[in-house]
């Protein structure tokens, strides 16, 4: 379900098998999704206003829990992202006045966090303002409508684990991607959420734009060494695939090729196999 791509290159290689459900389940539709730019901002406000009157409801996502203090003299690139505790003040002083808001983040309690996920799933909660502690293991049906801010904050996988909270029922539902950012390559990853139709293929994008990273290495990035190269020639890997599970098969111990067995022995040594 999560598109990571060094995931999606390494199940080439033969240690994993390859399985594809390219299709919704019954009675589902694909979740539109745009990129919203800030001027923008009171149109996704209006159309969750009317998700609402049509009994359906939202989540809002936070990259942050709370505003950074503005006496603080530490600044990062997270200064002035929003935060949970903040936007559901403002949503209910001057956005939606007349609903019912909550907040969730992972530093609530537990009985806390299951009380309010209780009150979202039987619709008493109209808005949930939360962090990413959504990603993850939450069936609301009747929500229709994702907002996610500081979209580029978020990793491609990430958000389409957040874009999967709505879409789960037979109700159209919308995944709006709020962010600031004008940089191409923010841009581009965001539009690759947009047209991807499922992770495999989002995987696929995001391999594209940061690469696979080391075969032979720690690193799950960028510029591939000569073994994550190397799937560029996919029918090679399948021969060798191939060739190997016929070696295996006819002689498990590698007793006729010594010298494949002392490289596999060098090469287990040197890589960690997850």
């Amino acid at each position: 379900a999560t598109p990571i791509p060094r995931s999606l290159a390494l199940t080439i290689y033969g240690d994993l098998d390859l399985s594809i459900i390219d299709e919704l389940p019954r009675g589902r539709q694909k979740i539109r999704t745009e990129i919203v730019p800030p001027r923008d901002r009171q149109r996704v406000y209006d159309f969750i206003r009317n998700q609402i009157e049509l009994e359906r409801q939202a989540f809002i996502i936070c990259p942050r829990i709370e505003k950074q203090d503005p006496r603080s003299t530490r600044r990062s690139v997270w200064t002035e992202v929003r935060a949970v505790s903040e936007e559901k003040e403002k949503l209910e002083k001057n956005i939606f006045p007349d609903l019912k808001i909550e907040m969730l983040h992972g530093q609530m309690k537990p009985k806390e966090k299951e009380k309010i996920m209780r009150d979202f799933k039987n619709n008493k909660i109209k808005v949930l303002v939360a962090t990413s502690v959504v990603e993850v293991g939450i069936d609301i049906p009747n929500a229709s409508v994702m907002v996610i801010e500081g979209a580029d904050r978020f990793g491609l996988a990430q958000l389409h684990q957040l874009r999967g909270r709505v879409g789960r029922s037979s109700h159209q539902s919308y995944c709006f991607l709020l962010t600031d950012s004008t940089g191409q390559k923010t841009r581009q990853r965001l539009r690759a959420l947009v047209q991807a139709e499922d992770g495999f293929e989002l995987a696929q994008k995001d391999l594209e734009i940061r690469g696979p990273g080391e075969f032979t290495g720690q690193k799950q990035w960028g510029i591939p060494d000569l073994g994550m190269e190397a799937l560029k020639d996919l029918a090679l890997v399948a021969r060798v695939r191939s060739e190997a599970k016929e070696i295996l098969e006819q002689d498990p111990s590698l007793k006729k090729y010594p010298l494949l067995k002392e490289r596999l022995k060098s090469f287990s040594e040197r890589v960690h196999r997850e």
